[in-house]
């Protein structure tokens, strides 16, 4: 029997092409279902309309039931990661961090592109136009809003700039700190007068929770009237914060990982519409990223865990 180069080209091929589907194969034998976690920025109900269909689209593409949860806080996302429960989760630079610091065996592979091309935002002081407050040293004694104790732009950030400007101790300094659970949360807030001042992200004008909160008309004065831009201050940006990741299991299969990290970045072109809704518009799309790009984040961490263990002692 003669066996010529085409036909071993031919069976090579034929047996890469088997392999290829058994490796898919497996992924899906043991991956029937995934679960993607994310923390609410706004309310519940706000996230899944903003997630659901992205999550719809991760199911098409990866050819299994993506299944999304809404995270009461990012505590509960790193312990769904360090389970295994997790195996996608959109995180805070923060939260990360302290996933990695913690032993999580979590791997980032995407973070969100702002509409003007950048990949980072900004923790903010927010305060109301119509107060006399115009920096932090106004506010001695008066109550702060934080967001989550493990929020990079609600409570680690502000916590770091606090410090820069002599204040290490906030529970100190103001007169009550207050956890409101959520960005969203932070706002109302300050809106009602339940805090004079409140840490919250900000990437520009437009994109920012405030700016998510007024466009949907949640903001009203006392007598009913929708609140605008001009109703509040910022009296303080930090310096940039880079977006937080994506991240997958790092025991994930790597065919898997590369379908997920594929439907990513593809998103924005096959399921735009899917993809705006996300952000109301205000991404680009997704940047590719890599777990050390947090390294730099895990400094902030130890920086500010070490302010509690001094206020503790």
């Amino acid at each position: 029997m003669t066996i010529d180069r085409r036909s071993v080209l031919l069976a090579a091929a034929a047996l890469a092409l088997t392999a290829s589907a058994a490796s898919a194969q497996d992924y899906k034998t043991k991956y029937p279902e995934l679960t993607f976690a994310v923390v609410p920025a706004e309310n519940a109900s706000g996230v899944t309309e903003r997630w659901t269909p992205f999550v719809a689209y991760l199911s098409k593409e990866l050819g299994v039931k993506v299944n999304l949860r809404i995270a009461n806080d990012y505590a509960a996302v790193i312990e769904g990661q360090r389970s295994g429960n997790i195996q996608i989760a959109s995180y805070g630079s923060a939260s990360f961090a302290r996933a990695r610091l913690t032993g999580v065996k979590t791997e980032a592979f995407a973070n969100d592109i702002n509409k003007d091309g950048s990949t980072g935002y900004y923790s903010v002081f927010f305060v109301k136009a119509n107060s006399p407050y115009k920096a932090i040293d106004d506010l001695k004694g008066k109550n702060l809003g934080l967001v989550d104790p493990n929020s990079t732009s609600g409570n680690n950030v502000p916590r770091f700039e606090l410090d820069k400007m002599g204040i290490a101790d906030a529970e100190g300094y103001f007169g009550k700190v207050v956890f409101t659970g959520s960005h969203e949360n932070a706002i109302l807030a300050l809106a009602q007068g339940t805090v004079d001042v409140a840490a919250n992200q900000w990437t520009s004008e437009d994109d920012s929770t405030l700016a998510q909160m007024l466009h949907k008309g949640m903001l009203k004065n006392a007598d009913g009237t929708p609140m605008k831009k001009d109703d509040f201050r910022v009296i303080h940006k930090s310096a940039p914060i880079l977006n937080g990741p994506y991240a997958y299991n790092a025991d994930l299969p790597d065919d898997l990982k590369a379908a997920i990290t594929k439907a990513f970045m593809e998103a924005p072109t096959k399921e735009k519409d899917v993809f705006d809704r996300l952000s109301d518009g205000q991404k680009l799309g997704f940047h590719p990223a890599t777990t050390k790009d947090w390294d730099a984040t895990i400094q902030l961490i130890k920086f500010v865990d070490a302010l509690r263990k001094k206020k503790a002692s």
